[in-house]
């Protein structure tokens, strides 16, 4: 495979490789980062619902049309990404924004636990608790229950993935589609002999492993890692939603991003896959106004 960057892309090989670890998570996530001002016709509010057993309530960040819409729109539950270990629903609502404006439909973003402090599986039971309560909220924000998406990107595309995989074993609630943007979906990739660092940007194999490891509790790649913990480690697919994934081809979560695609096909499970050349990981977010970028959106 090419290790050459995408043309739109080609001034970041200037980028420094940055690793992640535990001085600055904590670093990180000790900062409050403001919402986007909402622009006309547009309303933000937050909302909670109920948490998992024994745990805090969840909040949901919802972007949606101020004027209301004479049918229940679509929506959809979106999970931030930050390797596990850092983010929150406000970095991304430019894009949610657009996708409300665009779209016509209703973002509800949730606001789920980090680890190392909350280790697995609490960002995916908090994802799953505000995906119940996004569903408990449909006739109060005008949605439609046969239309409810979810998705997400990098770690949040992992989670969404996981938590598709507790929404159908539990029968509680029907998921419409999967969106997974280079997800996050296998704790083994940290295993994999032979990365080539040098064109690793934005997310690198170190990275990799120390979010695993905080969101896992041990080292990745032991044989009892939960499914619902990297959605990759579920050995029958079948049933699940529909799903798009989209990934970089220098991304570190190429190969299993495209392995998952081809097994949702494989058991039936309607999954289109979108791989860009030259791309990153995160490159869309990196580099917002590249044209690549705005085509992948």
């Amino acid at each position: 495979m090419s290790h050459q960057l995408h043309p739109d892309l080609s001034w970041v090989r200037f980028l420094p490789n940055f690793t992640f670890g535990p001085w600055t998570a904590s670093l990180i996530r000790s900062i409050r980062l403001r919402g986007a001002t909402p622009p006309a016709g547009i309303t933000i509010e937050d909302k909670v619902v109920s948490g998992p057993e024994g745990a805090p309530p969840v909040d949901l960040h919802i972007i949606r049309p101020s004027a209301p819409s004479p049918h229940p729109s679509p929506a959809l539950l979106w999970i931030h990404g930050g390797g596990l270990i850092i983010g929150s629903p406000e970095q991304d609502d430019t894009m949610n924004i657009a996708l409300v404006q665009q779209l016509g439909i209703t973002v509800a973003a949730v606001r789920y636990r980090l680890s190392p402090v909350h280790p697995g599986p609490a960002a995916v039971e908090d994802v799953y608790a505000g995906l119940v309560g996004l569903f408990g909220l449909a006739q109060e924000l005008h949605l439609d229950p046969t239309r409810i998406a979810i998705g997400g990107a990098s770690a949040g595309g992992g989670l969404a993935a996981a938590a598709t995989l507790l929404a159908h074993d539990r029968g509680e609630v029907n998921i419409a589609f999967q969106l997974l943007v280079y997800p996050m979906l296998d704790d083994r990739t940290v295993l994999r002999p032979g990365v080539n660092q040098l064109y690793l940007k934005v997310w690198t194999a170190e990275s990799n492993r120390f979010g695993w490891t905080s969101y896992l509790g041990h080292e990745p790649g032991r044989d009892d890692v939960s499914p619902y913990k990297a959605a990759a480690r579920r050995e029958d697919l079948s049933g699940l939603p529909p799903a798009w994934v989209g990934v970089g081809t220098l991304d570190l979560f190429h190969d299993e991003d495209v392995e998952y695609a081809r097994r949702l096909n494989e058991v039936g499970v309607p999954c289109e896959l979108q791989i860009i050349p030259g791309a990153f990981h995160g490159f869309d977010q990196v580099m917002y106004n590249a044209n690549v970028s705005a085509k992948f959106r």
